[in-house]
């Protein structure tokens, strides 16, 4: 008889455990299943980014070659401008060219009054 006894024993602590393993088992299923929603969700999130950068990257690209012709263009203003300079200070204002015109006048008339 203890041994018809412990058999039963053994079965209940079998039954017992297998439910508790059974128990254990859903919650983990349920846990896993978490998990590889969110990875999923991070996969789908880390493609968008990557799409993001990629765009980024380009927009970056032709940045840099609008840079390179702003850059000549302002290369060229510069120059023109120092051209500019240097010919204004080879020109005279207008009173210089007022008082040129006076003087020319002047002589003029003393020439004109020669014989």
């Amino acid at each position: 008889m203890p041994e018809e006894n412990i058999k039963q024993y053994l079965d209940e602590k079998t039954e017992e455990t297998k439910r508790h393993f059974d128990v254990v088992a859903e919650d983990l299923k349920d846990e896993i299943k978490q998990v590889a929603e969110g990875v999923s969700s991070n996969s789908q999130k880390i493609d968008r980014m990557q799409k993001d950068v990629t765009k980024i990257k380009d927009d970056v690209e032709v940045l840099n070659v609008k840079m390179v012709t702003v850059e000549e263009d302002i290369s060229v203003i510069k120059a023109d401008i120092e051209f500019i300079k240097h010919e204004l200070k080879q020109k005279i204002d207008r009173n210089e060219f007022a008082m040129l015109e006076k003087r020319v006048a002047l002589l003029e008339s003393k020439m004109s009054q020669r014989p």
